[in-house]
């Protein structure tokens, strides 16, 4: 802790909450400043700024904040306050607390730490991201340097004990420990589950071992596939603009820390680099102490999007003028790694997504899920779309109006009017007018085909035929859960499930009839390695495996002919459905074969428009299939197993009848 407080706060343990001296420094400079540039905060400001206020730099937010410490001060020790302040503060990397920030850049316990390494530890506080020593190692020993000072000029250490701390070469290198680095929403739903199941106290202090179901390769792919379709996605409605500009001051301060830091890029890394200049064909940045240039043409999809227009309507940037202005700072990633004879770097320019989404897969087999993906990011956020988002699955539904349809009288070769419908809402004076996604009228069409090709008009038709209440009861038969409208929105996907209990319904076709509950812990054991709890596999029959797989040789129509043909580059026998909500709000793609089940959502957390064309086929289905061809070689080739009772026939595309020899377009369909 001394360190803490020779960089901190020295005269913590004389103060009650506040250091008026402190303040009263701080005052002067930033009135020779002109603004706020330091605050003068105590350590115990800093556990009420942290805890209880915004980190925005106003007088007022200063007053309220000593007000606050002053009263904590009054309820809590010194030793209580520092010990949380300890256990919280942000040290860079994601690390918060000391213990966290050990393990991270010195692979160690806090206690093991020796006093060169804590001295750049409690560096860190002042400014996490710029002292980072991953980023910027010389600005870190600096800051450092001057810790260690603080300690030799309050006598708190020797001047030997300084002399050596100093001569330290420090070594950085993050602590072996897949915990949070990969699969942390995973792992964040295994600690709610764990704090439902067992308590607090008995999950937090009972020495539980929890195994989980959780497959790094699996997550791994899941992980970079979801994040790098947000980005497309984000990119396809243009840009949003820079990060910040600076300039004068700020400008110098930025472009003179970086260079005294160094810079190491891998392929495809991001990083924030400020802009030197710019020029028609490009711009000139910097980043660390190196040059970069960001072309024009890694900019093409900047241009300011229409929402009610597809991407390819809007003209592609040419000019670099038209997005970046000297001391914008940006994202950019490293487009390839620089050539000997180069003197700079060729870098992109990004944009981190605001647009979320979230990836499920799991075993149908088993009920093992292999891997989970909540968000873009669960530093950012740590709510998990997976599971805790209730969104439309549009189209994403229909498969289950299409089984109840099976067991009511419909075969894939019945033939339904494709037509215009209105439907008149007396006491609501309203009326409905749906219409398919491509606003056309198809006329007479086969069930197979409407599934297939999406059509809303016929599934409509269906769904009013066998009655809503048969597709209600459908659907909490396959186990979604759900407050459903009893009208026929229904039938299109207005009830809003999250994504892991759609996924768990659709492995009842996968499976043949029954849907088994998704498993993310295996076992737990005691501190003594008793078993306390252990998981057991889920089922419950729902559908004739004969319906199941009519609908299982469907949606592998719907990927080979239909919605989904972006997965047919899999090369695998797969079956799956794409699902758009209204407005192109949600967009769904879940896809699935005998031995893995993949489900993918994207959309805004606040429910908004994501742009024209922005559908499950082009915003979910390259997320699915990015992930899929990274696991895909764990499995042989396996197709799904036709079961007694059913039938192949070929039947004329036109009217449904069995084909003869002068028919020109036909199907072979599966029938009961």
């Amino acid at each position: 802790p001394r360190v803490f407080l020779a960089s901190e706060d020295s005269s913590f343990y004389e103060h009650s909450g506040v250091d008026l001296i402190g303040i009263f420094r701080a005052a002067v400079k930033n009135f020779q400043a002109g603004k706020i540039v330091q605050g003068g905060s105590t350590i115990t400001q800093q556990v009420v700024k942290s805890l209880l206020l915004s980190s925005k730099r106003t007088y007022k937010r200063k007053m309220k904040e000593a007000i606050l410490a002053y009263k904590l001060e009054k309820h809590l020790s010194k030793d209580e306050i520092l010990t949380i302040y300890l256990n919280q503060i942000y040290l860079g990397s994601g690390a918060y607390g000391v213990e966290a920030a050990a393990r991270e850049y010195f692979a160690k316990h806090a206690s093991e730490l020796n006093l060169a390494e804590s001295a750049l530890l409690a560096g860190l506080p002042k400014s996490p991201g710029v002292y980072n020593p991953y980023k910027n190692p010389e600005l870190a020993k600096i800051r450092q340097e001057y810790v260690l000072k603080q300690l030799h000029n309050q006598n708190w250490i020797s001047k030997k004990e300084y002399e050596t701390a100093l001569d330290y070469d420090l070594k950085f290198e993050p602590m072996s420990d897949p915990s949070w680095k990969v699969g942390a929403y995973y792992l964040e739903e295994v600690r709610r589950w764990a704090l439902e199941r067992f308590g607090e106290e008995k999950t937090y202090t009972g020495g539980l071992h929890i195994y989980t179901m959780l497959n790094k390769k699996h997550q791994k792919a899941a992980e970079e596939a979801l994040q790098e379709g947000l980005v497309a996605s984000t990119k396809r409605r243009g840009w949003r603009g820079a990060l910040q500009n600076l300039s004068g001051d700020e400008f110098t301060k930025f472009t003179g820390a970086q260079k005294n830091c160094k810079s190491k890029l891998q392929k495809g890394e991001w990083i924030k680099v400020v802009v030197n200049k710019v020029i028609k064909s490009g711009a000139r940045v910097s980043f660390a102490n190196s040059s970069a240039w960001i072309d024009v043409q890694s900019m093409h999809w900047c241009r300011e999007i229409d929402p009610s227009k597809a991407h390819e309507e809007v003209p592609d940037i040419r000019n670099a003028r038209k997005v970046l202005d000297k001391g914008d700072v940006v994202w950019a990633s490293l487009a390839r790694k620089k050539k000997e004879k180069e003197k700079i770097w060729q870098l992109s320019l990004e944009q981190k997504p605001q647009v979320q989404g979230a990836l499920v897969s799991f075993d149908p087999r088993s009920g093992n899920v292999k891997a989970m993906v909540g968000g873009y990011s669960f530093q950012k956020s740590q709510f998990n779309r997976a599971t805790q988002a209730r969104r439309q699955p549009g189209s994403a539904f229909k498969p289950i109006v299409y089984s109840a349809a099976l067991d009511n009288g419909f075969t894939p070769a019945s033939v339904i009017l494709d037509a215009p419908i209105v439907y008149s809402n007396q006491d609501m004076n309203s009326t409905w007018k749906p219409q398919n996604y491509e606003r056309e009228i198809f006329g007479p069409t086969l069930l197979r085909t409407a599934l297939v090709k999406s059509r809303n008009l016929v599934t409509i038709r269906i769904a009013n035929e066998i009655g809503i209440n048969k597709v209600i009861g459908r659907a909490k038969q396959l186990g979604l859960q759900s407050d459903f409208p009893r009208d026929l929105s229904v039938s299109l996907g207005s009830a809003s499930v999250t994504l892991m209990n759609l996924s768990r319904a659709y492995s009842t076709f996968c499976r043949g009839g029954s849907y088994i509950q998704p498993r993310l812990v295996s076992k737990v054991t005691g501190p003594w390695k008793k078993e306390i709890y252990k998981s057991e596999k889920k089922s419950k029959k729902s559908l004739s495996s004969q319906t199941a797989y009519i609908i299982n040789y469907l949606l592998q129509q719907v990927v080979q002919d239909g919605t989904g043909w972006r997965i047919k580059a899999l090369g695998r026998p797969v079956a799956g459905k794409t699902g758009t909500s209204d407005e192109q709000k949600d967009a769904w793609f879940m896809g699935y074969a005998p031995y893995l089940l993949t489900g993918v959502y994207v959309g805004f957390d606040d429910p908004r428009t994501m742009g024209k064309y922005e559908t499950g086929s082009r915003a979910a289905a390259p997320i699915w299939l990015d992930y899929r061809q990274e696991v895909e070689d764990s499995y042989p080739v396996q197709e799904f197993k036709r079961p007694a009772g059913i039938v192949m026939a070929r039947v004329d595309a036109d009217n449904g009848l069995l084909a003869s020899s002068s028919t020109k377009n036909s199907y072979l369909l599966p029938f009961k």
